[in-house]
């Protein structure tokens, strides 16, 4: 074999690194590294602020002294720990080991005993954690998913009117625009973004067991409950009072659902595309320089949607597993979760590149109005449901002595293909109403889309009223 350097194993740190890196900020050791050093930080200032032990409040250029040790973290650092990492063989102690340097680096070391005080490894990891994964969801992942939605909101608005054969259980069915089916997703994914946009990111801070103990023991008189409260609240995080030594990670679970459910409806999407492809209801626009096969020419393959659905498996498969491991923890604590939360970031890294891939691929397809209409008009039989509903409120209304219409309907159309003229001629001979035979006799596949391009405005942020 030829001597390789080293290279990376997963696809999101090679082939698709760029589509994917954003993540990277938040969801790497080193921005989980630069999330525990920022809480050890503000926990080092929460505890001057209260001038405990002794302690007194830092100034204002010394507290922005410490947090610059987190705004400027870098590379060097990271190589830091790296090398304190080796010899602790602990990466919160690690961190603390870090902190303290710094502290003597600034002339603070008075208050060097106060870094990483009455915390286990845990207050530490589960508030990093909540940061970070918050950070990546709100400012990485959710404003591409909103882009898509918005995407695929212009494109429905745009196709509203342009009238579509239904297949329902793949067959023939009653006509829709394609501006309908796309804004029925729009709706679904707008509610679930919103629920994703609900879940609370919360975190604990209370010692070993979370009982405060080590706490109480170092000062009795303490109110180390609020204190813990209005640390975590400080963070932008949800404070949860009642815990082991590990935050149960239930949000985590609930937010990793959410997102998964995201990308089954997406993984929906992506299959339904590719099938219009197939029939012709999209045609795929060439891209200069692209090849669809390696040995037929005239190929365009939707390779987009084709590695979305693929992304949004794996996705799935991990946010899944991880909605399900984290919130076990034998007893007070074990270690599962620390390996597990660990691949939150290729989770959310193949959901992000699959909404790349779909924004990409809507941008290279275009709708074939010709392709549409031919398979219209290739199904008359469509009609056979207004046929026999009209023909039924007739009855219904006296104007009709129809026994049976539906099974009248069945007999003409199931299994058969009938033209236009047929249907026409059909209409003509029904016992009914002249204005009903008119209504009938004036109807087309195009025509028979009921209120498809009307249900479009719940998608149309313009419309006040709906």
């Amino acid at each position: 074999m030829s001597p390789l350097s080293i290279q990376p194993l997963s696809p999101l740190d090679g082939r698709y690194q760029a589509q994917v890196a954003a993540l990277g900020e938040h969801l790497s050791e080193a921005g989980l590294n630069r999330a525990r050093i920022q809480v050890e930080v503000e926990w080092l200032i929460h505890l001057t602020d209260a001038e405990l032990f002794g302690s007194r409040r830092l100034t204002a250029d010394e507290a922005r002294q410490l947090r610059a040790i987190v705004t400027e973290f870098g590379d060097d650092d990271i190589a830091d720990l790296a090398r304190r990492e080796a010899v602790t063989r602990h990466d919160v102690k690690a961190v603390e080991y870090l902190v303290r340097d710094k502290l003597a680096a600034l002339g603070l070391t008075e208050i060097a005993e106060l870094t990483h005080f009455a915390c286990t490894s845990e207050d530490i990891n589960n508030l990093a954690y909540a940061l970070t994964i918050r950070a990546a969801v709100r400012d990485v992942w959710m404003p591409r998913a909103r882009s898509l939605v918005e995407t695929l909101r212009t494109l429905a608005l745009e196709l509203r009117d342009q009238p579509m054969l239904a297949h329902t259980h793949g067959q023939p069915a009653t006509p829709t625009t394609m501006g309908k089916e796309l804004a029925v997703t729009v709706h679904r994914l707008e509610l679930l973004l919103a629920s994703v946009d609900e879940v609370e990111y919360r975190g604990k801070f209370s010692g070993a067991t979370g009982t405060f103990s080590a706490h109480l023991a170092a000062d009795p008189d303490h109110d180390w409950i609020s204190a813990s409260r209005d640390f975590v609240t400080g963070l932008g995080l949800t404070w949860n009072p009642l815990t082991t030594q590990i935050e149960s990670h239930d949000w985590q679970a609930q937010l990793y659902q959410r997102i998964s459910h995201v990308g089954r409806v997406l993984h929906n999407l992506c299959t339904d595309v590719w099938s219009y492809i197939s029939m012709g209801y999209f045609r795929q626009i060439p891209q200069p320089g692209a090849t669809g096969s390696s040995t037929m020419p005239h190929k365009i393959n939707p390779i987009r949607f084709e590695n979305a659905e693929a992304n949004l498996e794996l996705a799935s498969a991990l946010l899944d597993s991880l909605a399900a491991t984290l919130v076990t923890s034998r007893l007070q604590r074990d270690l599962t979760d620390s390996t597990t939360q660990r691949n939150v970031g290729v989770a959310l890294g193949h959901s992000l590149l699959a909404l790349d891939n779909i924004s990409k691929g809507l941008g290279e397809i275009a709708i074939d109005p010709d392709s549409l209409a031919r398979d219209l008009d290739g199904n008359w039989e469509v009609l056979g449901e207004a046929i026999q509903t009209v023909i039924r409120a007739e009855v219904t209304a006296g104007r009709s002595s129809i026994a049976d219409p539906y099974a009248m309907l069945k007999e003409l159309t199931r299994g058969h293909r009938i033209s236009g003229d047929d249907l026409r001629s059909f209409v003509d001979g029904l016992d009914i109403s002249a204005e009903a035979k008119a209504r009938l006799v004036a109807l087309s596949p195009q025509g028979y889309v009921g209120a498809a391009a009307r249900l479009v405005d719940y998608i149309d942020p313009a419309l006040d009223e709906r």
